[in-house]
């Protein structure tokens, strides 16, 4: 059944129509009736409106002329809007589905109002004394406001909204001396007869149109763009960094300063405060052009990457909707040693995003760095100040630049072959066995982006303080590790070199300038497209409801695993006549549109007539729905509204299986299952999940365990996963350099989940560093932390105590005990190789406190910088002297 339009129109010279006069529905008695037309489907259609009165109310029934069934009957509430549209016509408008008060639009003159009002004597009464119980401030409103009211609406045209440019422009002298020339006041522009949620809609359809014919009104200027990048080593600023930042003649309107290993230190990597920034941003504050004067516009910091943007002060009010943010790419995104961090902002109007990141080392590491792009692309999401619009990535910018320490090395194992070729200033032939040249390539990162041509020699590895090649032991092969690339229109590269006066780090700054052509708005242009776009839309509302045609509407996914991502795509097309806006909208009662293990992307658009695009129906279980889906209490089931603008909702089905994991089963469960959690029937796992309760509780009162069919009467001292995994590391991995401290595979990552599920492996598959981080998933995914909740803020009152420590861990539930107490034995154990795997008690108390010590949900957004030191305090005891019964 099509919605109907919120609005009717009566004449207000016709009379009441013969034999309605009287009639009746129900309790309510039409007093007085007139011939009006509804807005239908897009479409008038004649009606009756009579005023009626139902349990001390009054209230308008409604009679189509073309449809013999019951009447609508509409109660006058505070929903109810009279708005005189012309002298023959009064609007009676219910704004349905919104609780927005729309401000009356007042008659011309109040005899034209007294004439309406003769026409519906019952409403005049009622009007005048209140006895309709109006809910709003329409009948307070004075004659003198209504007046007021009537000249402000008579004289005044409706605004566009305001034009993408700086807020500090005025319009007022223009709209005075040309307010003799313009066209007719439409009902659009006037707001005349929308509710408000419909005005808003017509607001963004109005916004796509403007944005899609932009071309009609911008023109392109061109500003100066200095980009450079600098991985420091963790050092401070010991000389003037004007060698970088003043390298030409005429000063850049926008600097854009990425640095890399701002701070090393170890608690810097898990996002704490660190003294480098200020130093290096007083460092750049002293070092920017001379010839100009400049503002900080935004910085950003994620540990080690910083990311700073000056602009002439000039142009400060230019520039708005700034939105800073960033993706740690380490362990679990926990630690942000490399990752990325990103600023996006709208220079007149053009969108810019400008990104900073350090990807992972190693030279045979560049899967793993494509890997870091990609997760950075994927979850770098901008939140607008515009609420209504959805959330904008990185690409979708009209400028995207990305600089840093992408970390692609030289396919050559040869350090003195390379260093042979740059003495012979061969660097075109080194530049082909460039790992990001060659990834570029293949398509597999940077795919899209453009690079200027290198004729600098490579930025990496030189000894310290010197401009000689790396010296020690390692010996590293040269590469251009510090790259800026970009994607875009209107960009002109002039000048890419690299800096090699500073010799403060092991890295050589690199910079660029740019000449970008900005799309600056012509406001008589903008204003008058504007006024185009209105009137057309006004001749084809009345005409027109938009369509669209589904490609399909039924979706099944089959085997939904852990951590493993499902799309599937349909279309859609606009095969009505207008512009519609879709969207997917929650369900009664529901405050999102899908399931947490659910996104559609976009979720939201606008098509113009005969045009498609796809939609993407992705699932993936996180952490933060696989409990749910592992107990039963969740299934692969949901039903997605898709919602049309002024037209109807469509209905979407999702429907799928879910293979049970041990990743995000409870620790007593766990230890309740002999066999693989796949092998277990599903009625089993929902039983041990109610017992697991059960279990933890009486395990604290030192009762003794339940007895379990499944585990054959004794329950496993910690879960058989979590001792595959660490028996895996202390065999194989307590040497492994960097452990814990680089990323896994994410196809290793899957392989290591599904062996956990499905057998009792002989072996672990994969790499050292994707098991350790399979091990954190784990630890992360438990529904009840190894530490419960309950004894979460006690860990933290008593962790300058070490006796108290262990009091705390007396606490716990036998199977929590004793995997804290597993777990602190490897640890130590791995500590004592400390110079070869490079792991530091701080580093591992650090890491382990956040996934063994997490506050309870309710407290997670609390949680201060002290609460996080107190929580590592808790583990150092565990760590450094053991734990003793």
């Amino acid at each position: 059944m099509e919605p109907r339009a919120a609005a009717w129109g009566l004449p207000v010279s016709g009379g009441g129509c013969p034999g309605l006069g009287s009639g009746t529905r129900g309790r309510g008695a039409a007093v007085q009736s007139v011939a009006g037309a509804e807005l239908r489907a897009g479409r008038r259609e004649p009606c009756v409106l009579s005023l009626a009165r139902r349990g001390g109310r009054c209230g308008i029934l409604i009679q189509s002329q073309e449809d013999s069934s019951d009447p609508d009957y509409i109660p006058i509430n505070s929903r109810f809007r009279c708005v005189q549209e012309a002298e023959e016509t009064l609007l009676i408008d219910i704004a349905a589905n919104t609780h927005l008060k729309a401000s009356p639009v007042e008659p011309k003159d109040s005899s034209t109002w007294h004439q309406v009002e003769k026409n519906l004597p019952g409403l005049s009464q009622a009007s005048s004394s209140g006895a309709l119980e109006f809910e709003d401030d329409f009948t307070a409103l004075s004659l003198e406001e209504k007046r007021n009211g009537q000249n402000h609406q008579a004289g005044s045209r409706r605004e566009p909204p305001p034009p993408p440019v700086p807020q500090n422009r005025q319009f007022h002298r223009e709209r005075e001396g040309s307010s003799r020339d313009q066209p007719k006041v439409t009902n659009t522009m006037r707001k005349m007869f929308l509710p408000s949620s419909q005005s808003g809609q017509r607001e963004g359809l109005i916004k796509h149109l403007l944005a899609k014919r932009e071309k009609a009104y911008v023109n392109l200027h061109n500003f100066r763009f200095f980009v450079g990048t600098w991985n420091v080593n963790g050092q401070s600023p010991d000389s003037s960094l004007e060698p970088w930042l003043v390298c030409d003649a005429e000063p850049p309107d926008v600097y854009c300063i990425g640095f890399q290993e701002l701070d090393l230190s170890t608690e810097a990597f898990f996002y704490f405060d660190s003294v480098k920034e200020q130093e290096w941003l007083a460092a750049v504050e002293k070092a920017l052009h001379p010839h100009a004067k400049y503002k900080k516009v935004q910085m950003v910091r994620l540990v080690g990457m910083m990311l700073l943007i000056f602009a002439k002060k000039d142009q400060l009010s230019n520039i708005r909707e700034i939105v800073t943010e960033s993706v740690g790419t380490g362990v679990m995104g926990k630690m942000g040693n490399k990752g990325g961090v990103a600023v996006r902002f709208v220079f007149h109007n053009t969108t810019f995003c400008i990104v900073n990141s350090h990807l992972a080392a190693h030279v045979e590491d560049f899967e793993r760095r494509n890997q870091d792009y990609k997760d950075i692309c994927a979850r770098m999401s901008f939140v607008t100040p515009d609420e209504s619009l959805p959330h904008v990535n990185i690409m979708k910018h009209d400028v995207v630049i990305w600089l840093g320490d992408l970390n692609y090395r030289l396919c050559l194992p040869d350090a003195s072959e390379v260093k042979s070729l740059i003495s012979k200033n061969e660097l075109q032939k080194l530049l082909t066995y460039d790992q990001l040249n060659i990834q570029r390539t293949q398509k597999k990162a940077f795919a899209d982006f453009t690079e200027g041509e290198i004729k600098f020699i490579p930025t990496y590895k030189y000894d310290s303080k010197t401009d000689r090649w790396d010296s020690s032991g390692k010996c590293r092969v040269p590469a251009w590790c510090d790259r800026i690339l970009w994607r875009g229109g209107n960009i002109t590269q002039l000048r890419y070199g690299s800096h090699m006066d500073l010799k403060t780090s092991d890295h050589k700054p690199v910079s660029a300038l740019f000449r970008i052509g900005v799309k600056v708005v012509d406001e008589q242009k903008y204003r008058k497209l504007f006024e185009d776009i209105v009137r057309l839309m006004d001749r084809m509302e009345n005409d027109f409801l938009p369509s669209l045609e589904l490609s399909r509407r039924e979706f099944e996914f089959q085997n939904v695993k852990f951590r493993q991502l499902q799309k599937q795509k349909f279309q859609i097309t606009n095969n009505g006549q207008v512009t519609c806006h879709f969207s997917f909208i929650p369900k009664l009662n529901d405050n999102h549109y899908c399931k947490p293990w659910l996104r559609a992307e976009p979720c939201e658009g606008y098509l113009e007539p005969d045009e498609s695009t796809d939609i993407s129906l992705d699932v993936y279980v996180s952490k933060d729905s696989v409990t749910l889906l592992n107990s039963g209490e969740d299934k692969i089931e949901d039903i997605l509204v898709l919602h049309l603008d002024r037209g109807k909702d469509y209905f979407l089905t999702i429907s799928g299986t879910y293979l049970p994991s041990c990743f995000g089963t409870s620790l007593e469960a766990l230890c309740r299952m002999r066999r693989p959690i796949r092998e277990v029937p599903v009625t089993k796992l929902i039983d041990l999940g109610e017992d697991s309760f059960l279990e933890k509780e009486k395990s604290v009162l030192q009762m003794g365990a339940l007895d379990s069919e499944e585990a054959g009467g004794t329950p496993l001292q910690v879960p058989k996963e979590m001792w595959l995994l660490v028996d895996h590391l202390f065999k194989h991995a307590c040497h492994q350099e960097d452990l814990f401290q680089t990323p896994g595979m994410q196809e290793e990552l899957e392989q290591i989940i599904d062996c956990l599920d499905t057998s009792i492996p002989e072996t672990i598959p994969g790499s050292n560093h994707s098991v350790a981080e399979a091990l954190l998933i784990f630890l992360e995914a438990l529904p009840e932390p190894v530490i419960c909740y309950e004894l979460y803020q006690r860990c933290l009152d008593w962790s300058h105590s070490s006796r108290l420590c262990r009091q705390v861990i007396f606490q716990l539930p036998r199977c929590h005990r004793s995997v804290f107490r597993y777990l602190m034995s490897f640890l130590r154990e791995l500590l004592r190789y400390s110079e070869d795997n490079k792991v530091s008690v701080t580093m591992i108390a650090a890491l382990f406190s956040s996934l063994l010590l997490r506050p309870p949900p309710n407290l997670v957004t609390k949680q201060s910088q002290q609460d996080r030191q107190r929580a590592i305090n808790f583990l150092y005891s565990f760590l450094l002297a053991g734990d003793e019964e």
